[in-house]
């Protein structure tokens, strides 16, 4: 089995990987504050309410945008698995084409994105993620990474939105149907839905405009559910497309076909 962790700035998604198919998922709070020992007690509940023995995990691969939680999840790794993990950056040999001005800069999580969406769906692909920022990625009908556009992200929208108005409150994000909100936290709902479904419309149209064929468009991320089921523009909402990515990474880099 292979478990993959992608840690995001708000999310740290889990899955493992049992004879090439995704057996169980989770998706947690990140939480700068935790301890190594934090982390192997709560993936030990997660494997035991899951009935997975940890002990038939044989690989590990991460890919993380907050390097102060990576030592501390390598070293639950080390602990719980016994394994030393596979750590996504410019220096795997992914066997990928990306076209970015400087391929360092790009985040582990946008090129697993666009991996496990060229191999789940091929390309032309934009791939949306909605996660601490709201991530555009576009694929090339080849598979080679494009480049793409980076928004700010619906719930730090929200959470600035509160910090900045001393009288607005902090709500949580949900799926509306009226426009004209009759109090203050339905026009602040109301506000924050449609301003994200009309950004990413928007930045897909544009981006349609620019590839020679017509793309798939692929939703993953946290909100994905409650932004992009409203929009015709939407193809596919996946989930897992970041966890599929990594599952290919890691088999493309360690030449493994078993897991």
């Amino acid at each position: 089995m292979l478990l993959a962790i992608d840690v995001g700035n708000t999310n740290i998604v889990i899955g493992v990987f049992g004879e090439d198919k995704l057996k169980e998922s989770w998706r947690l709070s990140t939480d700068k504050t935790k301890t190594a020992d934090e982390y192997r007690l709560l993936i030990a509940e997660l494997f035991h309410h899951s009935k997975i023995k940890t002990n038939k995990i044989e690989a590990v691969i991460i890919a993380c945008v907050v390097p102060s939680i990576l030592n501390r999840l390598t070293e639950m790794c080390s602990h719980t698995f016994h394994i030393e993990p596979m750590v996504i950056n410019a220096d795997l040999e992914i066997g990928a084409s990306i076209l970015y001005d400087n391929p360092r800069e790009l985040g582990a999580d946008r090129l697993a994105n666009a991996i496990g969406g060229y191999s789940e769906y091929g390309g032309p692909l934009i791939i949306v993620d909605f996660g601490t920022t709201t991530n555009f990625d576009v694929v090339s009908s080849e598979g080679g990474y494009l480049g793409g556009a980076i928004a700010p992200g619906v719930g730090t929208s929200a959470e600035m939105l509160s910090e900045r108005a001393a009288l607005l409150p902090r709500i949580d994000i949900r799926t509306v149907t009226q426009a004209i909100g009759k109090n203050t936290i339905s026009s602040m709902q109301s506000g924050l839905y449609f301003s994200f479904l009309g950004q990413m419309e928007e930045i897909i149209r544009r981006i349609k405009k620019e590839l020679s064929r017509k793309p798939k468009v692929i939703a993953t991320g946290g909100l994905a559910e409650i932004i992009a089921s409203e929009s015709d523009l939407v193809d596919i909402i996946d989930p897992d497309i970041t966890l599929k990515g990594l599952k290919i990474i890691y088999k493309k880099v360690a030449g493994d076909d078993k897991i």
